[in-house]
Formats: structure tokens, C-alpha cells, sequence
């Protein structure tokens, strides 16, 4: 067995020697920028989908996520449990927030969406939002009668731009009236302009907790979620745990468990694109290396009859064509390996401009080895039935070429 197998190996370098270098090399080539295209609408799928994660963490839910228990509207003594959230080992730090509703007014635009409230303070600890300015400031908790609005609530003067109701292309510095639904109504300096281009985000409005108080008329201590940051390093699902043995008896969720179904369709649509990719990838490879294979066997018709004549067992000969197949295939691979990695650096430093953020390459170790060994299996599959083909031919007929 180990002979035959010397045998079919010498073969397959003997040929692959003696074929054309140009023809050769141009065939890896292609199998090279076959295996890349397996790879990089994977990549940059999974860069999407970091992205969508990333900005979960840093501008919406953060790590984890406590919401009122059962059917409670809010969490009482919100105040109490951040207290006490912010002992708890693994915790870096959290924010309780407040939503009340309302309708945001300037001019003839007016759109119905909750006032988010925050204490500024601990929001800048938990969420990455006031690194996102688009002009502006962030809030302070001393603010009163200024308001915070999100890049798509600002909007645009020409609203075929926008993605949803917007006040019309507001600026910083301009004044819109808040109508809330306790029936007290307040003028607003905007203070600032946030684009995280985060959709969820971004459709988003905040005033401070004090001004918050001002309005409803007496102290608040009470919110609809508390979103908690963790320690660099540690696992949600552990903290969530640990928050939970400490006695908090209110919904707790990591930011996985809380956006598990919010991406799922996209995601979902991604994959059908990238499998019909890795599928078409998968018969041009095999097409490629089948023209050659045939073309190399049709052209060595005779060289195969006198193996066969001086007692070399066809399927020694077929197996050095596999070989060869497979010689061409890792030598391809390994080539869009290195292209690969130059994408990888190359979209590193100029990343791909989505309108939903800017996407790297995103490439998982096991899909890379998973493209490697289906495009190996083609180039055994296009190597073999080609061979097969010429060696089972009779002596005679194949010396006569």
C-alpha cells in the first residue's frame, strides 16, 4: 500500500514537473482566489455581526440588563439595587434608567417617542454614548431644560434622507417643545447631537434624572431597567450568577440573552447569501481543476497506455492525478491564506463603510479550516473522475492516443 502510494506520488511530480509552468501556476492562482471568495463574504458577514454585537455592548443594553420582575411596569427603589449592583464582585459599574412618554415638536414636525432618562454620571461609566457626539455636548446631571437627541431623531431638512420621523434637520442649540403624557408640557435647548449609528440608539432622546424630577413634580425612585457594565475580562453569564446569589430577584439578562432574536433574521439572511457563495465557489473550483485533469489525461493518453503496459496498476495511475489535483489544491490554499491575512490588515486600517457602522474582516478559525477541507474534497472529486476515465480505457485504445 505505502509502495502505491510512492508510486502514485512520484507520478504525480513527474507530470506536474513536466506540465506547462504558466498553465500550472495560473490554476493555482485561480484556486487561490477560489478559497478567498469562500472566505471573505464569511468574514465580512462576521464583521457585520461584531459589529451589531459591539454596539449592543457599548450603546444600548451594555453587558447585562435587570427589567422589572413579572408583569411590574418599573423597579422600585432603583436607586437601593444600583447600590447594591455596584458591590457585587465583577460589577464595574451600573445606570438606572426612566422612560416617559411624550411628543417631541419643532415647527410642523412632531414625532411620538419616549424620553429616556438617565443620572449622566452613571451613564458615562455603563454606555460609550457620550464618546459618539456628532456636535454637541453630552448631559451633566446639573442640566435642566436641555435634551439630548439621537442622530435619525435630529433627522434631516430633506426627510426623503431619513430613515424615520425626524424633527426636520434640527441643529444644536435649537429649541423643541416636549409634550409629555402627565400633561406638562417644556420648551428644550438641545444640547447635543449622539451618532453611534446604532439604529436602536440613534432613535433615541434623553433628559437628566433631575430634570425628570422637575417635571413629574416630586423625588423619583423608580426605573424600567438598570443596565450594568462588568469588568474588563469577565463572563456576563458568571456576574448574572453572582447578581442573582446576592439576592436580586428582578429579571436579569446578558446582552446576548436580552438581543438574542433582535438580529436573528438578518443574520439568518446572511447565511443563505454566504452558503450559495460558498456553494457557487465550490463548482467553479471543481470545474477548474476538472478542465485541467482532463485536459492533462487526454494529453498523456499514450504515456498512460505504456504505464499500464509495463505493469503499473490503473489505480496507481488515477491516484497520481488525485495527487496532482491535491498538490495544486494546498499549494492554492495556502496562497489565499496570505491573501487573506493582507485583507485582514488591509480592512483593518480602512474598514468597509456600512451605514450602520464601519466593518472589519471577521474571520473564525473553524470556518477557514472548514473552506480548506471542501475545497480539498473538490479537488479530489474533479481530480478522480477525469483519471478514472482515461485509465480504465484498454491498453491499445489509449496507446493509439
Amino acid at each position: 500500500m505505502l509502495t502505491d502510494v510512492k508510486i502514485s506520488f512520484f507520478l504525480a511530480t513527474r507530470i506536474l514537473k513536466r506540465s506547462s509552468k504558466a498553465g500550472t501556476l495560473l490554476t493555482i492562482f485561480i484556486i487561490a482566489l477560489v478559497f478567498t471568495n469562500m472566505i471573505f463574504l464569511s468574514s465580512v458577514i462576521g464583521g457585520s455581526i461584531e459589529l451589531m454585537n459591539q454596539q449592543t455592548v457599548d450603546y444600548y443594553i451594555s453587558n447585562i440588563i435587570i427589567k422589572p420582575k413579572d408583569d411590574n411596569r418599573f423597579i422600585d427603589n432603583s436607586s437601593g439595587l444600583v447600590s447594591k449592583v455596584n458591590r457585587i464582585p465583577g460589577v464595574y459599574h451600573a445606570s438606572a434608567r426612566y422612560e416617559m412618554g411624550a411628543s417631541l415638536v419643532h415647527k410642523s414636525n412632531e414625532i411620538a417617542l419616549p424620553v429616556s432618562v438617565f443620572n449622566p454620571d452613571d451613564e458615562r461609566m455603563v454606555t460609550k454614548i457620550h464618546e459618539m457626539m456628532k456636535e454637541g455636548q453630552f448631559l451633566t446631571r446639573e442640566d435642566r431644560g436641555q435634551i439630548l437627541i439621537g442622530n435619525y431623531v435630529a433627522g434631516n431638512k430633506d426627510e426623503s434622507k431619513d430613515f424615520f420621523e425626524s424633527l426636520g434637520g434640527v441643529k444644536t442649540g435649537d429649541s423643541i417643545t416636549v409634550n409629555y403624557v402627565n400633561g406638562v408640557s417644556r420648551d428644550y435647548r438641545i444640547k447635543g447631537i449622539f451618532q453611534t449609528k446604532s439604529y436602536q440608539t440613534d432613535y433615541m432622546v434623553f433628559v437628566s434624572w433631575n430634570e425628570i424630577e422637575d417635571v413629574l413634580g416630586y423625588p423619583l425612585d423608580k426605573s424600567v431597567e438598570i443596565l450594568v457594565k462588568t469588568e474588563p475580562g469577565t463572563r456576563e453569564d458568571r456576574v448574572k450568577k453572582t447578581m442573582m446569589s446576592f439576592g436580586i430577584k428582578e429579571d436579569v439578562k446578558t446582552w446576548k440573552e436580552q438581543a438574542g432574536g433582535l438580529f436573528d433574521e438578518s443574520i439568518e439572511s446572511f447565511q443563505i447569501i454566504n452558503n450559495i457563495t460558498l456553494l457557487v465557489s465550490l463548482i467553479i473550483a471543481i470545474v477548474v481543476l476538472f478542465i485541467v485533469i482532463m485536459i492533462k489525461t487526454l494529453h498523456n493518453r499514450r504515456e498512460i497506455g505504456v504505464l499500464k503496459a509495463i505493469g503499473i496498476d490503473e489505480d496507481i495511475i488515477i491516484q497520481s492525478y488525485v495527487l496532482q489535483t491535491l498538490i495544486i489544491g494546498i499549494i492554492g490554499i495556502v496562497i489565499g491564506f496570505c491573501i487573506i491575512q493582507t485583507l485582514i490588515l488591509y480592512f483593518s486600517v480602512y474598514p468597509i463603510e456600512f451605514p450602520d457602522g464601519n466593518v472589519s474582516l471577521y474571520v473564525e478559525s473553524g470556518i477557514m479550516i472548514e473552506s480548506a477541507i471542501l475545497l480539498l474534497i473538490a479537488s479530489v472529486i474533479a481530480g478522480y473522475f477525469p483519471a478514472m476515465r482515461i485509465a480504465k480505457e484498454d491498453i491499445l485504445t489509449a496507446m493509439r492516443g
